[in-house]
C-alpha cells in the first residue's frame, strides 16, 4: 500500500514541483495540496496521511506556520511523519522543529526538491519514526561560536566533544574512529559516555544520536 502524502506550499511552482517529484515514486499517492496553514490542518484532519511536506512560511503570517502544523500534528495525530521545507539555512527553525521530540520529523532546504531520491528518502524515514536534518544546517550551526560556561557540552570531555562534533556532521562509528584515530570500541565508549552526560540514557541509540547532536547544535547556536 502506498505512503499517502499531503503537501503544503503556497508557491504554485514549487508545490507543482514537489507533486511532480513525488508521482515518479510509485509508492507514494497525493491525497491533498494546500497553499496556507488553515487549509493544511483540515486536508490533514480529513485525509490522515501518513507524512506531510510543508513549507515553514505560508499564510496567514508567512512566519511559522510549517512548524506550528508539525507541533499541532504531535498532539493531535502523532504518527504523522512530517518533512519541513525551508527556502534559507534557519538553524533556529530546525532547533524548534525538534524540541518537542526528533521523532517522525524532518527539517530539508527546499534545494533538495530536486533531488526525488532525498526527499522521498526523507518521507520514509519520519513516516517509520526516524528524524533528518539537512546538512546545510548542520553545517552552519557547527560553524557557530562555542557555547557559554552554562553549555551541558562543558559536562564533556574535549575527546568526547570531538566525538560528538563528528556525529553532527553525520560520521557513523568507524568514520568517527578513522578521523579521530581511535578504536571503534574506544568511540563506543565515548559515545555511551556522552548519553550519560547528557541525561539521554532513556530512549533508543538512533534517537539518543539525533537529541545529543541537536544539543550540540543548540549549544553553538
Amino acid at each position: 500500500m502506498p505512503l499517502r502524502v499531503v503537501i503544503a506550499e503556497d508557491n504554485l511552482l514549487m508545490r507543482e514541483g514537489i507533486v511532480s517529484v513525488l508521482k515518479l515514486d510509485g509508492d507514494l499517492e497525493i491525497v491533498g495540496t494546500c497553499a496556507d496553514y488553515d487549509s493544511l490542518v483540515v486536508a490533514v484532519d480529513e485525509q490522515l496521511p501518513d507524512a506531510v511536506i510543508t513549507d515553514i512560511r505560508m499564510p496567514p503570517t508567512q512566519t511559522d506556520e510549517g512548524i506550528r502544523a508539525a507541533n499541532l500534528f504531535r498532539d493531535r495525530h502523532p504518527t504523522i511523519g512530517v518533512v519541513v521545507l525551508s527556502q534559507y539555512v534557519e538553524p533556529h527553525y530546525a532547533l524548534s522543529l525538534f524540541d518537542q521530540g526528533t521523532g517522525r520529523r524532518a527539517y530539508l532546504l527546499k534545494e533538495r526538491v530536486a533531488d526525488p531520491g532525498e526527499l522521498t528518502s526523507a518521507i520514509r524515514r519520519v513516516t517509520e519514526g526516524g528524524s533528518v536534518v539537512d546538512p546545510h544546517v548542520v553545517d552552519a550551526l557547527v560553524e557557530a561560536r562555542t557555547a557559554d560556561r552554562n553549555s551541558v557540552l562543558h559536562r564533556l570531555t574535549e575527546r568526547e566533544v570531538e566525538v560528538l562534533a563528528e556525529m553532527a556532521g553525520g560520521a557513523n562509528n568507524a568514520a568517527i574512529g578513522e578521523a579521530l584515530f581511535i578504536s571503534g570500541r574506544s568511540v563506543e565508549k565515548h559515545i555511551n559516555a556522552i548519553f550519560t552526560k547528557l541525561d539521554l540514557s532513556q530512549t533508543d541509540d538512533i534517537h539518543r544520536r539525533v537529541r545529543a547532536v541537536l544539543l550540540y547544535l543548540g549549544a553553538l547556536s
